[in-house]
């Protein structure tokens, strides 16, 4: 896992997509921390926060669209199979090597709340809870452009694959109240509510099945990555 995971941490800066992915977080994130808590005076940054949630369920899958696709367009990835690593930590790899550049992206959230720190006390659970909750939300996003990146050798086909089953996911809520008079299934809905879920972490509500249901997830999708790759080299 460990040689994949360098592997693609240099691939992500030898390919403009790492950088320019860094810049729209940085950029983005540092606008709205201008606007909402620099020229507001406001020291909550719940504001920056649904602003990156936003553009992280659109700028990510453009980050994982080439984790497997490359590998088939440059006819490496039958190299890649029949390496000794094997396959989970293939997908391990990747996956954990994406999650550290979006991770760095990220961070610089912490930033602004160090500054907003010097002036006054922020809300620290409200950060903590934005920032894993987007760290979640990432790692579910990441984990199913993985799997939909190992389907195709098209990159656009994976980075729009993966946006819609994310917003997909995410339009759960909406099942919700058309089934609402169907106990079950509301209930049923309910559970999968993405968006319900975050809304605990961006209130500074760090519950563990909430954190457990995000982590299921990403464990799902790497897993049926693996089996897509399973089924490949023995084909």
């Amino acid at each position: 896992m460990g040689a994949i995971f360098r592997r693609e941490i240099k691939a992500f800066f030898t390919n403009p997509i790492g950088y320019v992915v860094l810049a729209v977080l940085f950029c983005i994130s540092g606008f709205f921390f201008f606007i909402y808590n620099l020229s507001g005076g406001v020291a909550d940054l719940t504001g920056v926060y649904s602003t990156l949630f936003t553009v992280v369920l659109l700028a990510l899958p453009f980050l994982t669209m080439r984790l497997f696709s490359e590998e088939k367009r440059q006819k490496t990835d039958q190299a890649l199979l029949t390496a000794p690593t094997g396959l989970t930590g293939i997908v391990l790899g990747k996956f954990f090597a994406t999650m550290l550049l979006f991770v760095i992206g990220l961070s610089i959230t912490l930033l602004f709340a160090i500054i907003i720190a010097t002036k006054t006390t922020p809300d620290w659970m409200v950060i903590a809870g934005n920032f894993l909750g987007l760290m979640l939300v990432g790692g579910m996003i990441v984990s199913i452009g993985v799997f939909i990146s190992s389907l195709t050798e098209s990159q656009i086909i994976a980075a729009l694959g993966t946006l819609a089953v994310s917003l997909l996911l995410m339009c759960v809520d909406l099942l919700s109240s058309m089934f609402s008079n169907i106990a079950w299934m509301a209930d049923v809905t309910n559970f999968l509510s993405i968006t319900s879920r975050y809304s605990d972490f961006t209130n500074g509500l760090i519950y563990y099945d909430n954190i457990i249901f995000f982590l299921s997830i990403q464990a799902l999708f790497i897993f049926l990555t693996v089996r897509v790759l399973d089924s490949k080299r023995w084909n």
